[in-house]
């Protein structure tokens, strides 16, 4: 008997996953390809087909992009006037929070994300399309500039055609981030979803055509990256280029637009550091420290993956690691009790694994075994939680492993502990915990990262920007009014007195 048949699926997610072959969603409509090519994505937790998707070949993935090419200069999305647009989107917003318990459901078959967690990245992505349609309604499109002789102001366009390659660990909460400020200041977008965890873009696509997104404004095309990805990036049409993803991929986009002369904001990898001073709530910051490494089973760029702990405090902080993540509940996504899935695939699972084995084999103890987990009655993608200690220069703490594991190093002075959080060649996010105020300041202000955080990890408030530097990306950042201002170019008009 097949185990999915076992969960509780709700109607509309059955009938979406019954369709047979599943297509891109361009110009308003289904997007058949004339490839017999597809790829099936599968439930991380149970290994059992969910659908088939179809691949584009590269001219497909060119007359999608010239779908969103000509809807941009013929629909009048870009020259509608703000608070019109601005209605659309919200709109749109409104019903993907009526479908939150169905796109949470397919959110979390699809990226082994446990249901809650997954109807409230779908929430997010509800909440960041609201956030950008507001910010437009007041920002300042036309800017008058008092320069002697002359009449000269600016004034703020939309580009065109953006396009948007996205990975599996947050398909739907990263569409929101990246489309919103986009199609807030005027563009049209080309969406590109990850090959394992393309469900949620097709679905948001269908519901952008019922509630009157003019056709061509938002388009997703599905397939691996190697190929559709890459004839994304390679496309001329395209004005602006956002990818988020691995550094090595990410140099590939890199090129691609640097050729075109396209520019590009890319969101990449992180080896995050928690600073944890002597004077912090042990059990609390223990707690918190251990949620964040088994959220999404570590799938997260921005974690705290290598755990900088001072020495007078190191050894009751590992003993309360060690007991919290002992007693994580593994288990499928949909299952109520389930505090960490499956990881998003086999090929994900044996990276975390081998990570392990290279991190002991350079000489890392193991604190915490961590290894394949078992579940009853479910053939998927388990991992435990995992602590290495050791010397930061070890596999282990260097390199992103995307997994529910974290590295601990002890130091003594307050000096120490920012040299070793900038021990990498990343710089995403970083978190200092501490009760000390002053001294959480100063330490968040020296650690070389694109974000720091004091006394929690990962926070993401609207309004404040969120980007990376160094192997962590570069073009900007998201969920700010800078943000925004990178979907519009800039004219400067000037007439001499």
């Amino acid at each position: 008997m097949s185990t999915l048949s076992k969960l509780t699926l709700l109607p509309e997610v059955e009938k979406f996953l019954s369709r047979g072959r599943l297509t891109s969603f361009v110009g308003g409509q289904s997007f058949e390809s004339g490839s017999s090519d597809v790829i099936t994505t599968y439930d991380p937790g149970s290994g059992e087909k969910l659908a088939d998707v179809e691949e584009l070949t590269s001219q497909e993935v060119d007359q999608a992009v010239q779908v969103a090419d000509e809807a941009f200069k013929k629909t009048g999305w870009a020259t509608m006037p703000v608070n019109e647009r601005a209605a659309l989107i919200h709109r749109l917003a409104d019903a993907i929070e009526k479908k939150v318990a169905i796109l949470g459901q397919i959110e979390s078959l699809d990226a082994g994300k446990v249901e809650a967690q997954a109807q409230g990245d779908v929430q997010n992505c509800a909440d960041t399309l609201r956030y950008f349609a507001d910010l437009s309604q007041h920002l300042n499109h036309r800017t008058t500039l008092a320069v002697k002789g002359h009449e000269a102001w600016t004034i703020r366009k939309p580009w065109g055609a953006c396009a948007f390659i996205f990975p599996w660990n947050f398909p739907i909460l990263l569409i929101g981030w990246g489309i919103a400020p986009a199609l807030a200041a005027g563009n049209t977008v080309v969406i590109k979803p990850a090959e394992d965890t393309p469900l949620s873009a097709i679905y948001l696509a269908e519901l952008a055509k019922e509630v009157g997104i003019p056709d061509g404004v938002i388009n997703v095309i599905t397939g691996r990256g190697a190929t559709v990805g890459a004839a994304l990036s390679n496309n001329k049409l395209i004005k602006r280029m956002s990818f988020t993803g691995s550094p090595e991929v990410g140099r590939l986009v890199g090129q691609s637009c640097g050729h075109n002369l396209v520019p590009v904001k890319l969101e990449l990898g992180g080896k995050g550091a928690a600073v944890i001073f002597d004077d912090v709530d042990v059990a609390d910051t223990a707690e918190k420290l251990a949620a964040a490494i088994t959220f999404h089973s570590g799938q997260v760029c921005c974690d705290a993956t290598r755990w900088i702990v001072q020495q007078d405090i190191y050894d009751e902080f590992v003993n309360q690691c060690v007991d919290r993540l002992s007693e994580v509940k593994i288990g499928h996504q949909l299952e109520a009790d389930t505090q960490m899935g499956p990881v998003v695939n086999a090929k994900q699972r044996e990276r975390v694994l081998g990570y392990l084995e290279k991190g002991v084999a350079e000489g890392a103890e193991c604190v915490l075994s961590g290894g394949p987990a078992q579940v009853a009655g479910y053939e998927g993608h388990f991992v435990k939680p995992a602590l290495l200690s050791g010397s930061l220069g070890n596999t282990a703490a260097q390199q992103e492993i995307f997994g529910p594991v974290a590295y601990l190093a002890s130091f003594k002075t307050e000096q120490e502990a920012i040299e070793m959080a900038n021990y990498t060649t990343y710089g995403l996010a970083n978190s200092v915990w501490t009760a000390d105020l002053a001294r959480a300041g100063r330490v968040a202000e020296s650690m070389v990262a694109g974000n720091s955080w004091i006394n929690a990890h990962n926070v993401f408030a609207q309004g404040v920007p969120y980007g990376g530097i160094n192997q962590s990306g570069l073009g900007g950042g998201v969920l700010s009014v800078e943000t925004l201002l990178d979907y519009y170019r800039s004219t400067s008009v000037v007439r001499p007195l």
